[in-house]
């Protein structure tokens, strides 16, 4: 951690609209079809830059967690595109079911994958890599395994999150690729676990992502997958808030600030109220400086062009893509990980 003492930015719980913010724009591409075809679909729109051996990172969930990526999507996109991936996870700061790596073994096992290798990255140490231009960090330590690969796939359930407002790619690997024990413990605390909260813990989430996409650069992209939206995160397993926020779709692009930005603006977009909790979430937790942060460093652009992947690559605005969600939306008994998806 650097030596002088950083002010954390402000306005981490106001929303910036579409049309208010500046600068370059990038390409990200949306289907409304959440299954394992609309995954492979969007898959193969951003898959150019893998090469080499291909890391996954995706959150595996607590034992038994309800609202994760269905395990046979990723089974299936595993199998049908990329045979030879791994599956990465880090060991959890927290004592729970992923705290030691026999633990973690299990509660993999329990909750099915169990299709492809799993490396548990951080199990025999940790590396260092470089945080350019943080005022947080000088350096983040992650698993020390995850050095082994060439490129990554941020494969991300897009969800709240009790502390960074949601999780998206940035939280995806800015703390699910840190290691359990350092990395996780420099960025939620000083001296005792949990005291970093708000604009400070987006800072530090948002300086760890950026040692490991600069690390894999340019072989990395991103998606993330809108389905069973509980404002929890999975982390927090079978006690997961319920959802209440309707489906919407997946989101991919090579920019991790355009990706996270269009999932928000999804949200906010929601007719009828139909993103009220997660919006909730988001500001009261000040989880909107992950992207005006993100974005001071450098990380990708918070302007974009929606591709509807689904009509022709039709240019679309959020409003387009969520009209029609049914604000009244309920989760069926089927749309779970445990049961079968309801848009098979």
């Amino acid at each position: 951690m650097n030596k002088h003492n950083p002010i954390p930015g402000k306005d981490g719980n106001k929303y910036v609209p579409f049309e208010e913010r500046t600068g370059e724009s990038s390409v990200v591409f949306f289907t409304r079809d959440l299954s394992e075809e609309g995954l492979k679909k969007i898959y193969d729109r951003v898959s150019s830059v893998l090469c080499g051996r291909i890391a996954v990172k995706l959150h595996t969930g607590e034992a038994e967690g309800p609202n994760i990526i269905p395990r046979p999507w990723v089974k299936e996109l595993i199998a049908s595109r990329i045979p030879d991936a791994t599956i990465i996870e880090t060991n959890t700061y927290y004592e729970g079911s992923r705290y030691t790596t026999e633990d973690h073994r299990r509660t993999l096992a329990i909750n099915g994958w169990t299709f492809c290798p799993v490396d548990i990255t951080d199990a025999e140490g940790v590396a260092a890599l470089p945080v350019r231009g943080g005022k947080w960090f000088e350096e983040m330590h992650v698993g020390k395994s995850m050095l082994n690969y060439d490129s990554l796939l941020v494969l991300t359930h897009f969800k709240g999150h009790i502390q960074g407002g949601f999780g998206g790619s940035n939280k995806n690997i800015g703390i699910g690729c840190a290691d359990g024990r350092i990395g996780k413990r420099e960025i939620h605390s000083r001296e005792h676990m949990w005291d970093t909260l708000k604009e400070e813990l987006m800072e530090k989430i948002s300086e760890s992502t950026k040692a490991t996409i600069d690390y894999f650069a340019p072989h990395v992209c991103y998606i993330n997958t809108m389905r069973n939206m509980s404002v929890s995160c999975d982390c927090e397993g079978k006690g997961a808030e319920p959802v209440v926020t309707p489906d919407v779709g997946i989101v991919a692009s090579l920019d991790i600030l355009a990706a996270d930005s269009a999932c928000v603006d999804l949200i906010y977009a929601l007719p009828g109220g139909g993103g009220k909790a997660m919006i909730e979430r988001v500001e009261s937790r000040h989880g909107l400086r992950q992207l005006s942060y993100m974005k001071e460093l450098g990380m990708g652009n918070d302007r974009y062009t929606l591709l509807d992947i689904d009509n022709g690559d039709a240019v679309i605005t959020a409003a387009d893509a969520v009209r029609g969600v049914d604000p009244e939306w309920k989760p069926d008994r089927y749309n779970t990980f445990w049961g079968r998806n309801r848009r098979r």
